[in-house]
């Protein structure tokens, strides 16, 4: 007897190559990264933008954060068929053949490198690092430890940090500063994506939370406080070196604080409506700190 869903088999019928690659390539993701890549190079860059680097910043950027996610869908297609969100993906469903993707992933990947390579050399080891530690070592050690919020944290945070030295040529205060605040925002983002799709992650096996037989711990809404109340520590050091102005750090404090208070807000209620807005908070937090940080720079 057959089993298959008839309108599932539409649907996945029904996509074209160009929409497999934009699921393959998380095509939103990877933009979204490379938007704040190129946040961080206009914040240290300041009034010496140069067009040139900007276009090898932001395709490269693309290419290389493309590769890491096709790389990441081909590891984990099998999890992704389990999953409601992602039953749907080109290499889940059968659509893309897996030696397309690895194909894909490569070309792109030496494709990004070479290109932000003509920027600095530095730049380009950071986004090689950044595509390994999120294609081979993230992906898999989410089936296996909580660690690996903190593992791929790393590579989320260095998109502001290759900006930074695509800019500067090497890997300043102010790179660190604000890499270290993309670093700690991660937590409370992740924690709250995780929190929300619990079911679903754990369908799959993925440890994105931690767990006491079977159920989440409820102080992972206090971890979330701890990390964002940690990113003010980081702020001043930016402000007291001389890497953000008064104005910017003050705005950028504010901003914190209230992102603080829906931490808070999750630990104290650790329902669905405050993991819902802490992750909607989370989403235009990094973006404002970092636009904050350029207009005032």
């Amino acid at each position: 007897m057959n089993h298959q869903n008839p309108s599932r088999e539409i649907v996945v019928q029904s996509y074209s190559k160009w929409a497999d690659y934009v699921q393959l390539v998380k095509a939103r993701l990877s933009l979204t990264v490379v938007f704040t890549s190129l946040l961080g190079y206009a914040i240290a860059a300041g009034e010496t933008i140069h067009t040139t680097t900007l276009l090898l910043l932001g395709i490269g950027g693309f290419l290389i954060t493309a590769a890491a996610n096709a790389i990441n869908e081909v590891l984990e297609k099998d999890y992704d068929a389990l999953m409601k969100r992602t039953q749907l993906r080109p290499l889940a469903t059968g659509r893309m053949k897996i030696s397309e993707a690895v194909l894909f992933a490569g070309l792109a990947c030496l494709a990004g490198v070479s290109l932000l390579s003509m920027i600095n050399p530095i730049t380009a080891v950071m986004g090689m690092l950044s595509f390994v530690l999120y294609a081979f070592v993230y992906t898999p050690l989410k089936r296996y430890s909580t660690l690996a919020v903190a593992v791929g944290a790393v590579p989320g945070a260095l998109p502001v940090l290759i900006g930074c030295t695509a800019a500067q040529g090497q890997i300043t205060t102010l790179a660190l500063g604000l890499f270290a605040v993309q670093f700690l925002w991660q937590f409370p983002h992740f924690w709250s994506i995780g929190f929300l799709g619990f079911e679903d992650y754990k369908k799959a096996g993925y440890r994105l939370l931690p767990e006491q037989d079977g159920v989440i711990d409820r102080n992972v809404g206090l971890y979330a406080l701890l990390y964002t109340a940690l990113i003010v520590p980081v702020l001043s050091y930016l402000y007291l070196n001389g890497d953000m102005n008064y104005m910017a750090f003050v705005v950028n404090a504010i901003l914190t604080i209230a992102f603080a208070y829906f931490s808070l807000s999750f630990y104290r209620r650790f329902d669905r409506k405050s993991g819902l807005i802490l992750m909607f908070s989370s989403f235009f937090y990094m973006p404002l700190i970092l636009l904050v940080s350029l207009f005032n720079n």
